[in-house]
């Protein structure tokens, strides 16, 4: 969830080691001498700018222990390399590549309960994207041991600058209809709820709360009953879409990472991208757009409200992570950056037009 698009990412935040393993043997780094230890960025289609691969002595089994290698089907008695990937601040992500093929062992966090993520519901829910086309395969899910494996998708990984390209945000589009219209989920995500649950936690709790935070509560319910005037069927939602969760394979825009997912209002979907990938309001008016076939005023205020919510809620997530994560990476200044824009719509000149629009029938 959520890592931060920058230049320069944290090193604690996914600074990939990569080494070879064989099999059952003994392990053995691609480099001997400590004087070759070193960053380089990687090049190729298959990983992002972002992605920094060290290489030195430490040893694979910092990564990924032979224990849980021998309990992964697709990699017991292989020889692989493995590589961690940038980008992670709720799991550890490793790129373990065999003669056979590519795959991500997602290595889950502590403290995914209180960011309300659900393991079972997330390999259960990345499983029927799989099925719809636009998620990654997936190969196994060892509850006991807190590891998702899924396929490898090679690809050009998004950053926020992409949505400017060519019929970009016309992909972007169809893939998220392509797993809007594919089968439910198992569960459901609902921001007010989850907003409401994260801010009890962050009370009773006494972590840190922006300032004048909860003086916006009344234009949270202004705004949730305003949506609910028009509620639509919910459907199947990655939930968490910023711009590192679009991988373009070629043909397709596919989405990954689905730990926040659940069924949920679309125009949730399209006002997430929006703010987490930094969207200009012309640019989420052509996601709307081409999302739903025409422009459609309330479908427009919809996904904006929906877009502030996230904000909203996304604040106290870094709350959370402020006061419990043992990453090296400012989840605070991260969270306020989105609290500000919050303020910014809740104190500015639009929000009462936008509750309007929400309502009206186009």
């Amino acid at each position: 969830m959520h890592a931060m698009q920058c230049d320069d990412p944290p090193a604690r935040a996914g600074r990939p080691r990569e080494w070879l393993c064989g099999g059952r043997g003994a392990l053995q780094p691609d480099l001997e001498t400590p004087e070759d230890r070193r960053y380089s960025r990687r090049d190729g289609a298959d990983v992002g700018d972002d992605v920094i691969t060290t290489v030195g002595r430490d040893g694979v089994a910092d990564l990924l222990p032979l224990g849980l290698r021998d309990k992964i089907d697709v990699l017991r008695g292989r020889p692989c390399e493995v590589a961690e990937l940038a980008g992670g601040l709720t799991n550890r992500n490793l790129k373990v590549t065999t003669s056979e093929g590519s795959y991500v062992v997602r290595i889950f966090g502590q403290g995914s309960k209180s960011l309300a993520i659900d393991r079972e519901h997330e390999y259960r829910n990345s499983t029927i994207a799989a099925s719809s086309g636009v998620g990654a395969s997936v190969h196994q899910f060892l509850a006991d041991d807190s590891v998702l494996v899924i396929g490898y998708i090679e690809g050009r990984t998004f950053r926020d600058d992409d949505f400017s390209g060519e019929q970009v945000i016309e992909r972007v589009a169809a893939a998220c209809r392509r797993l809007h219209d594919g089968p439910p989920f198992v569960n459901d995500f609902d921001m007010f709820a989850i907003q409401r649950g994260y801010l009890d936690l962050v009370q009773s709790r006494g972590y840190r709360l922006p300032d004048n935070y909860l003086d916006f509560a009344p234009e949270v319910e202004r705004i949730r009953r305003a949506l609910m005037v028009r509620a639509e069927p919910t459907v199947a939602c990655n939930n968490d879409l910023l711009a590192g969760n679009f991988i373009d394979d070629g043909e397709q825009i596919r989405l990954i990472d689905y730990e926040y997912s659940g069924n949920n209002d679309p125009c949730f979907e399209l006002g997430n991208i929006a703010s987490e990938c930094h969207l200009t309001d012309d640019q989420l008016d052509h996601l709307i757009t081409s999302y739903f076939g025409q422009r459609l005023v309330n479908k427009l205020a919809r996904a904006r409200l929906q877009a502030l919510m996230s904000q909203y809620g996304w604040t106290l997530w870094a709350s959370i992570q402020e006061a419990t994560s043992d990453i090296d990476f400012a989840f605070w200044p991260w969270g306020l950056e989105k609290y500000d824009r919050a303020v910014e719509t809740f104190r500015g000149p639009t929000l009462a037009q936008l509750i309007e629009d929400v309502q009206r029938a186009d």
